[in-house]
């Protein structure tokens, strides 16, 4: 995918130059050292998801290790209805804000006696703090009229119940936006049943993992939707679901249009609006107007095709706008 990627920022001129780096699933750590590196030196990064083959509870997973080791601790995804892709609800936007750095993922596990495990779930003031006053502040600088807030205090008390406080606290600050709670089960239902009832959803680590999932299917699968990973310091840019796709490697079959997206994320983030704003244009152009669709959500084109096409309409686009 990477490579569709340079080809669409080439095409449109976009001031980015790459520095590759490959991470593989082996157990060695000179690849991941060289990655987390690379994105240190830079600030910014796209991958993919790096998939973790191994059952070791000593061996972390790689993706977690690189957002804690980062510290990005907040996972922004926006899932929205494509009018030409068959799903079952029509107009859905949704912003959903995980907090992304602990919670069930620190991966404190052990066999206390053989056939009894303990899993400690760590949860902090600070952390659900910042990921509290990161929704807030979104849904205020984008025009959100709503946070829901996502957990299950009910059952824990302790864990959740900060969750629920520390949210519900912030939410006094910000009288302009309405707020409300919702256990994840209860989410999860309305989520399938109504999801235009959600505006911005704020939840913890694994609940939002779960959440993320749910809202990705209801716009059409793993496919389309982009995710941010940000930090205080660093941005890594992927796609929402975190699929690794590896039954779908070299076989041009793959929807481009997740990780064409994470790439016009990253480029506004780094201020390049003009050339987010051509490629997501073309990219819409591809999906709505003209259907250009892989098999994923329906159609019979390859991955190839939808570039192709975005490519021909940033061509068009930027002939009737022209950078100034």
């Amino acid at each position: 995918m990477i490579a569709h990627i340079k080809n669409i920022f080439s095409f449109c001129h976009a001031p980015i130059n790459f520095e590759e780096v490959q991470v593989s699933s082996s157990l060695l750590d000179g690849d991941m050292d060289a990655a987390l590196l690379a994105i240190e030196r830079n600030g910014v990064a796209i991958k993919g998801n790096i998939e973790t083959k191994h059952d070791d509870p000593q061996f972390h997973s790689r993706n977690v290790e690189l957002r804690t080791k980062l510290d990005l601790y907040a996972n922004i995804l926006h899932c929205v209805t494509i009018p030409t892709v068959p799903s079952r609800h029509a107009g859905i936007d949704i912003v959903l804000i995980r907090e992304n750095t602990e919670g069930e993922y620190s991966g404190l596990e052990h066999e206390t006696v053989p056939g009894i495990v303990e899993s400690i779930k760590i949860v902090t003031r600070e952390k659900i703090e910042r990921i509290s006053r990161m929704a807030f502040e979104y849904a205020k600088a984008n025009g959100r009229k709503k946070v829901t807030a996502v957990h299950k205090a009910n059952i824990q008390k302790l864990g959740d119940g900060l969750f629920l406080k520390v949210v519900r606290d912030m939410s006094e600050e910000y009288k302009d936006i309405k707020f409300e709670a919702m256990i994840v089960d209860n989410a999860s239902m309305q989520l399938v049943s109504k999801p235009q009832q959600f505006d911005v959803m704020v939840m913890p680590n694994l609940y939002g993992n779960i959440i993320s999932n749910i809202a990705c299917g209801l716009v059409g699968g793993p496919g389309l939707v982009s995710g941010m990973n940000l930090g205080d310091k660093y941005a890594v840019f992927e796609t929402g679901t975190r699929n690794t796709g590896t039954s779908l490697a070299g076989k041009d079959i793959a929807n481009p249009t997740a990780f064409i997206r994470a790439s016009v994320d990253m480029l506004r983030y780094l201020g390049c609006h003009y050339h987010a704003n051509i490629i997501s244009d073309a990219l819409w152009k591809a999906l709505v107007e003209q259907k250009i669709h892989t098999k994923d959500i329906g159609g019979s084109n390859s991955a190839s095709d939808v570039v192709n096409a975005t490519l021909i309409n940033i061509e068009k686009l930027m002939e009737e706008n022209p950078k100034k």
